[in-house]
């Protein structure tokens, strides 16, 4: 076991440690990080980021996001801001670009620690989603033990969001979340949101995340569900998604980019044992 140095950061409670491989190779094993997330054994977070150099010099730095059940995610929007504000911080810049699976990520300092970071553009392809057939999109008929049959609508912002249109408690969607996760529609599960629409400018949301479960914040989350009430008619393309601890302000510009912008903690040491 070897003492290494680390960070940790969140985006309105959706916390991320964050490993630094750029000068010092360190190899972390699955079962290493599902520890590290753990937070009955570890520090405990909902995603563990790995920062490497990028070979190609084209970006400030190689990004890899893990959740705490070990798996890789393509894309996670609260810690896409959250390394961002972290590289920016490092060079006292006030843009970067991060080099992700879901592709190249760029951001802007737009506040003392607001950060503005482009998602990229919402696929709405079945295959890309994906799901495990070919059926509507915009209408995927769930059907759960508490509420029935319930109607979603699927698209990916680099990972599988599936988001309901109706308001539920924590407690509820602790024991949902995990069945429409793992629902046989989703070859590579999902990411599962409910969300309340308040009004043309403002949605509240609960969000259950695949492979870290239910989170006080998730961004690519934010993202899907403003992209999907706006194509339903719910809302402009301009939204503040309402989490627990705070809001997102989404954008879902005129070149189909999704513009997302909140803020992110101050950047912690920590100490890791692994």
């Amino acid at each position: 076991m070897i003492e290494i140095q680390a960070y940790k950061m969140d985006g309105l409670g959706n916390d991320f440690i964050i490993i630094d491989r750029r000068k010092d190779k360190i190899d972390i094993s699955k079962q290493q990080i599902i520890n590290i997330a753990d937070r009955k054994k570890g520090p405990g977070c909902d995603q563990i980021i790995i920062v490497d150099k990028d070979k190609e010099k084209k970006t400030n730095a190689k990004i890899t996001f893990y959740n705490s059940d070990g798996g890789e995610t393509g894309a996670c929007g609260n810690g896409s801001r959250c390394i961002s504000y972290f590289l920016m911080n490092e060079k006292k810049l006030n843009k970067s670009k991060i080099n992700t699976e879901s592709g190249v990520l760029k951001a802007k300092l737009t506040g003392k620690t607001e950060v503005s970071v482009d998602m990229g553009v919402p696929n709405f392809d079945w295959q890309k989603i994906p799901l495990a057939k070919k059926i509507d999109h915009t209408k995927v008929k769930i059907k759960t033990k508490t509420f029935g049959i319930l109607t979603g609508y699927t698209l990916s912002i680099g990972n599988p969001h599936i988001i309901f249109f109706k308001n539920i408690t924590f407690e509820l969607l602790k024991k949902i979340g995990p069945q429409i996760e793992h629902h046989e529609f989703f070859p590579q599960r999902c990411n599962v949101t409910f969300a309340e629409v308040m009004n043309k400018k403002n949605i509240a949301v609960k969000v259950w995340e695949r492979g870290a479960g239910l989170t006080l914040a998730c961004g690519t989350a934010a993202c899907a569900t403003a992209v999907a009430a706006n194509k339903l008619g719910l809302t402009g393309k301009k939204v503040n998604i309402h989490f627990k601890n705070g809001t997102l302000q989404i954008e879902w510009a005129k070149n189909k980019h999704i513009i997302m912008t909140g803020s992110v903690s101050n950047i912690n040491n920590i100490s890791l044992k692994i």
